[in-house]
């Protein structure tokens, strides 16, 4: 499997690319193209045109979770199938795997939408929509984990905004919160979204649904931004337990908890521009 990072919070030094606070992924595996989350511009078809990768040659789109740095880039991608049919050119209709709560409305009361810009009836309209709670194999060793199964009491304790579903108003747990896990020779590789579903949640989630236990590889956001010391410090003794081969923890994950991290595995570098080769 090859992972090449469309958007980060950075951009690798000497590599000419844009960077925002988002993430996007494209993975390429035997003759499958997947979009991994579409950040929160039009930045990743930008560094991917640079890059020499067709956006609207992909297969599979994946959205981690609806919030804003994962998908409000969806509108342009959208606006980039439309442009080629204007034009009378051929285009693929991807299928588009995500969560069934992923296109509910999600606010800041008194700062406003944080979700998915685009409705599920437009994006039915350009994409092969299969929403599921449930794991979903995308490539006999590739999985969508599906809604991640909350175990710990030091992760996922917070909601953040309110969501708007079935005409009803809640707290945001961003239940539809997920990741992908390849299945390599070394281990697992876990892609993240965000994490908000803990990454520790997250970790053992794959493990179940892949009857693996080692761990290879982590990229993405482990959503420790100013994380309370039990959550850094459970976090530091799983990696610790686990013991993973790298970790490119990036995104959502600050300096100090990168530091953390770094004690107990070998932490990598990520930006825009960065290309993983795993080994199946």
């Amino acid at each position: 499997m090859k992972l090449t990072v469309l958007v980060d919070n950075n951009t690798l030094i000497d590599h000419y690319f844009l960077a925002e606070p988002g993430v996007s992924y494209h993975i390429e595996i035997d003759d499958m193209k997947i979009l991994f989350d579409t950040g929160y511009s039009d930045v990743f078809i930008k560094n991917a045109a640079k890059m020499g990768i067709d956006l609207l040659d992909i297969d599979t789109v994946v959205l981690s979770h609806a919030h804003l740095d994962h998908t409000w880039g969806l509108q342009h991608l959208i606006q980039a199938y439309a442009e080629r049919g204007f034009e009378n050119r051929p285009a693929r209709r991807p299928a588009l795997i995500a969560h069934p709560s992923v296109f509910d409305r999600r606010f800041i009361p008194g700062m406003g939408d944080i979700g998915c810009l685009v409705s599920e009836e437009t994006a039915r309209r350009y994409f092969d929509l299969q929403l599921t709670r449930q794991p979903r194999w995308l490539h006999p060793d590739l999985v969508f984990l599906g809604e991640i199964e909350r175990e710990n009491d030091f992760e996922a304790s917070y909601p953040i905004g309110r969501i708007h579903h079935d005409e009803a108003e809640a707290d945001d747990y961003l239940l539809d919160d997920s990741s992908l896990a390849y299945t390599s020779s070394q281990g697992l590789v876990i892609v993240a979204g965000c994490a908000h579903a803990g990454i520790c949640n997250t970790v053992n989630q794959a493990m179940r649904v892949c009857d693996d236990h080692r761990l290879a590889d982590i990229i993405g956001g482990f959503h420790l931004l100013e994380p309370t010391k039990l959550q850094l410090q459970k976090t530091v003794e799983n990696m610790r337990k686990w013991h993973p081969n790298n970790l490119h923890a990036c995104h959502c994950t600050d300096f100090e908890s990168r530091v953390a991290l770094s004690r107990v595995a070998d932490l990598q570098e990520v930006g825009v521009g960065l290309e993983l080769i795993y080994e199946s």
